[in-house]
């Protein structure tokens, strides 16, 4: 793209920036081409184009250019002729506005079309005639029709050709408005006899590369002599025309004579030359030379017109002359308003000088009748400044308060000068956005709510109404009930408040007597950010409600003893007997009192008066009326409905108190107390009786329980538990088997609740007894145990030195172990163990009866042989049966060259094994029984407690 570019700014007075910058460009570029980077040249940053909405404002309908928002670039939208866009104006531009929002802004872009040589010369007419006499002189001239050319500038028509030059040339005259008369001049004299006929060529041709050109055919008709041509009587007429004019007006008449006559002076008129824009406006009289309007003549479009008018006798002989007529303005245009850029609404906390609106006014007239004034209507905050010729803006004038008015209908009136003055007008609807500026108003200063006592709970009482008169959540009004107390007690335990209604509720019964009234307060709080309240007080007033009867002061009423009034038989007609007074704790009417007799022993005796309660006497006391006298009086308030009390007043009529008493001894006192209390010892019992009863079912029934589990444990046989201890082996490799057992006994001190546990090789499965083997503990058990000896000592004995281990010889992880052993460990009656770490022998706690060492070791080789003596054994195993388990059986005779280790005594074998070996086999040989003997010994009984000492001595007893 070959042109230049103009940027300059000037800042408006509205706070916003007008720039303006200028492109030039070739008319025909294809779509898409690009015009110019409009970001750069104003200096604007692509996000501020996007942000900112920048879009295109143009009055045209046609959009030729559009803009690139993500690149800020103008691009064309369509291909631009510049002979459809502007015809012979030069310079031909385009003018729009690039708006952006956020802040509003406008910048104005002018791209200037330039020419380009798209557009070959022209004739009207293809052909034109001319009747041209033989007595025509040499230099005689003849007004050719010019040709159009809609290029401008070097590319339009630049002159002229005609062919053949035998007789005529062709002549260009310039004029004054740029145009050139094309005159045909004969330069040698025709001669009819020889050439009746002449076709000439006119060829256009314009100055672009490559030139083009346009043709026209000539053709002449050679006459006879007519020697006088017409004469117009001015070279140049001038006539002047309204716009808007009506069709067939006469705008100016043309005139021309001949000098000849006959048909040689008679003269006709006709339009030779007319601009393309006059085309179409005005036609001339072909006799009378009067030149009409028929069409509309607009001043906006063409000010001035320019007719070549010819007038041409029969002979053929021609004269020109030229037209100009010029178009005078009315006001015939309103200003044009066009929205640049608006908001639909605005917030009521904007600041004075914000702008609304941004708006364009045009009008097409010219001079006074183009000036344009536009207004608002008042009475606004807001007002209209000009930025611009055209350009104005609609701006706040001060504070906006949607409570006021939540819409504006801003109607724009914009009129100008002429005569008459046409205006036109637009009207703009903003809305108004609420801000949370208003706290809700109660409708009272105070409320005052009334309430009868006695109401159910969850009753609705009151409503205080609160209004806000913001707009949607701003105006969402929330009641709260204000914390507070009413003698002591929190006011919510009284009454509550929806939020959304504002009822108020009583959350309890009230009750007049215990509270009369009471205050709170009620805060009203909106939806806003952040939110605005205010408060108002409740006050709350319990009504009195007839609710409490009459309660008797005295006479005082009691069931145990009998209170009579004494009247002496000398007591007069009025004689004050005694005062029933009453209270009642309502108020008001309720509280009123009136005392009734209702039952009398003699009622023709005493009265009560109605008021005050008194008891009197109606008439002379006498020796016949009886000395008891019993009067019931009912006391009734004033409430409705009214409730009452009874009080029964015991007179005795008499002068002395010993007949008093004889007579009220037989007044029988109520037994209700008596009935009452009697039921209550009754169900005391009843309740005593029952738990003892229960209490002593149940110390049957676990004394029972605990007997039978006893005898199952005393009966039964209970399971043995394989114990192999972790890590030991077979560390001298001298045993019959490949692995190393451990056999711990568990006891406790009731051999009822013993215990046995043993562990098996890691490689078989099951203890496998032998068939051929008959002996069992069962069968041993009757036999008596060397462990039972009545001269066993009751207390173990000190160890020997000689079974002690070394540190290092100690069963465990930490040192060499023992390839076969067998523990023995006593459990107390109460269930805990005494077991020591990996490096303390087990079993080291005491003995309940601690047998000695000899006598553990005799009971273990006793247990041996009477294994060898009744079972077949296999290679390196040997069985064993035991009233514990049959499971509890020993796979090989113990190698007496090892270390033995008997947990549950404070005794260790030495680690001297020769010595080991003679102490074990002499131990042996005391413990075997004769050979001759067949009966088996008796396995080892456990060490005896107290409690079996006490079995056992009742068993000898029996």
């Amino acid at each position: 793209m070959a042109g230049r570019v103009l940027l300059f700014f000037s800042v408006l007075s509205a706070s916003s920036v007008l720039g303006q910058v200028s492109y030039s460009i070739p008319e025909e570029m294809p779509k898409g081409s690009l015009v110019g980077n409009m970001a750069q040249d104003f200096g604007l940053n692509v996000k501020r184009l996007k942000s900112g909405k920048a879009r295109i404002f143009t009055r045209e309908s046609d959009g030729y250019i559009e803009l690139n928002n993500d690149r800020g670039v103008l691009l064309i939208r369509e291909k631009i002729d510049r002979e459809s866009l502007c015809g012979q104006t030069t310079p031909c531009a385009l003018h729009f506005q690039i708006i952006l929002e956020n802040p509003m802004e406008f910048y104005s872009v002018t791209i200037e079309i330039t020419d380009v040589n798209d557009n070959s010369p022209s004739f009207e007419k293809n052909e034109v005639t001319f009747k041209i006499s033989e007595s025509a002189v040499s230099g005689a001239k003849f007004i050719l029709e010019r040709a159009i050319d809609p290029d401008v500038g070097s590319n339009g028509l630049q002159t002229y050709r005609l062919e053949p030059t035998d007789n005529f040339v062709v002549k260009l005259h310039d004029q004054a408005d740029g145009t050139k008369n094309v005159e045909m001049v004969l330069e040698k004299p025709l001669d009819r006899e020889k050439n009746e006929q002449l076709s000439l060529v006119l060829t256009a041709v314009d100055g672009g590369e490559p030139q083009m050109t346009g043709t026209m055919q000539i053709l002449i008709t050679v006459l006879d002599a007519n020697d006088n041509a017409p004469v117009f009587t001015q070279p140049i007429y001038k006539a002047s025309i309204q716009e808007n004019a009506r069709v067939g007006t006469t705008v100016v008449t043309v005139t021309a004579t001949d000098a000849d006559h006959g048909s040689n002076g008679r003269i006709t008129y006709s339009i030779s030359n007319i601009v393309d824009h006059s085309r179409g406006i005005f036609e001339v009289s072909g006799e009378s030379g009067e030149i009409r309007l028929i069409g509309n003549v607009d001043y906006e479009k063409a000010r001035t017109f320019q007719i070549n008018i010819r007038a041409s006798d029969d002979g053929g002989l021609v004269d020109s002359c030229k037209v100009m007529i010029d178009v005078i303005d009315m006001n015939d245009n309103k200003p044009d308003i066009k929205i640049m850029s608006k908001s639909n609404m605005i917030s009521e906390d904007a600041k004075p000088g914000t702008v609304v609106t941004m708006i364009n006014i045009k009008d097409a007239d010219s001079g006074e009748n183009g000036i344009v004034q536009c207004s608002i209507n008042d009475n606004i905050p807001f007002v209209m400044k000009a930025t611009n010729n055209d350009f104005y803006t609609l701006v706040t004038d001060g504070q906006i308060d949607r409570e006021v008015a939540s819409e504006y209908n801003i109607t724009v009136t914009c009129s100008d000068e002429g005569v008459p003055s046409l205006s036109s007008s637009v009207t703009l609807t903003l809305q108004i956005s609420d801000v949370n500026d208003n706290a809700p108003v109660f409708e009272r200063s105070s409320y005052e709510a009334y309430i009868v006592e006695n109401n159910t709970p969850g009753l609705s009482i009151f409503t205080v109404k609160a209004r806000d008169a913001d707009w949607n959540q701003n105006a969402r009004v929330s009641y709260i009930l204000d914390d507070s107390s009413v003698n002591g007690v929190p006011v919510s335990s009284y009454v509550s408040v929806s939020a959304d209604s504002g009822v108020i509720h009583a959350v309890r019964s009230f009750d007049y007597e215990q509270i009369k009234d009471f205050q709170f307060r009620v805060k009203a709080q909106d939806g806003g950010s952040p939110p605005l309240s205010s408060n108002v007080t409740v006050k709350m007033v319990i009504q009195d409600q007839n609710d409490n009867p009459p309660q008797v002061l005295y006479p005082v009423q009691t069931g145990g003893s009998v209170v009579a009034e004494m009247v002496p038989r000398s007591a007069d007609v009025g004689y004050l007997v005694t005062k029933v007074v009453a209270v009642d704790v309502d108020s008001g009417q309720n509280a009123w009192l009136s005392y009734k007799l209702q039952k009398a022993t003699d009622r023709a005796l005493f009265e009560v008066g109605l008021q005050n309660g008194e008891i009197r006497t109606i008439r002379q006391v006498n020796d016949k009326d009886a000395v008891k006298q019993r009067l019931t009086v009912i006391v009734e308030d004033n409430g409705q409905p009214s409730r009452s009390a009874a009080v029964i007043v015991n007179v005795a009529v008499a002068d002395s108190f010993p007949e008093v008493l004889s007579e009220f001894t037989d007044f029988t006192h109520d037994k209700e107390y008596n009935d009452n209390l009697t039921f209550y010892l009754v169900l005391a019992l009843a309740v005593v009786s029952f738990l003892f009863i229960t209490c002593v079912v149940v110390i049957i029934s676990v004394k029972i329980y605990r007997w039978r589990q006893s005898r199952i444990l005393y009966s039964s046989n209970l399971p043995v538990i394989p114990y192999y201890p972790p890590r030991y082996s077979d560390t001298l490799g001298t045993g019959t088997l490949q692995h190393v057992y451990n056999y711990e006994v568990c006891r406790t001190t009731d051999s009822r609740k013993s215990d046995c546990k043993f562990g098996r090789a890691g490689s078989q499965n099951v203890l496998i007894m032998d068939p051929s083997s008959t002996g069992t503990m069962q069968r041993i058990q009757s036999e008596k145990s060397i462990l039972d000896e009545p001269d066993s000592p009751l207390e173990q004995k000190p160890p020997n030195n000689d079974w002690r281990f070394t540190q290092g010889q100690r069963p465990g992880p930490s040192g060499p172990h023992m390839p076969y052993g067998t523990h023995i460990r006593w459990t107390p009656k109460s269930g805990t163990r005494a077991t020591g770490g990996p490096e303390v022998a087990m079993g080291t706690g005491p003995w309940p009866q601690p047998p000695t060492e000899a006598e553990q070791l005799q009971a273990l080789m006793a247990a041996a042989n009477v294994s060898e003596a009744t079972a077949t054994l296999g290679p390196g195993t040997m069985g064993l049966s035991t009233r514990y388990s049959p499971q509890f059986t020993l796979q090989h005779v113990p190698d007496y060259r090892q270390n033995v280790y008997i947990p549950g005594s404070t005794a260790t074998l030495t680690s001297n094994p020769q010595q080991q070996q003679a102490t074990a086999q002499q131990a042996a040989q005391q413990a075997l029984p004769p050979p001759q003997v067949s009966a088996q010994p008796e396995p080892p009984k456990a060490a005896q407690t107290p409690a079996s000492k006490k079995k056992s001595t009742k068993k000898e007893k029996k």
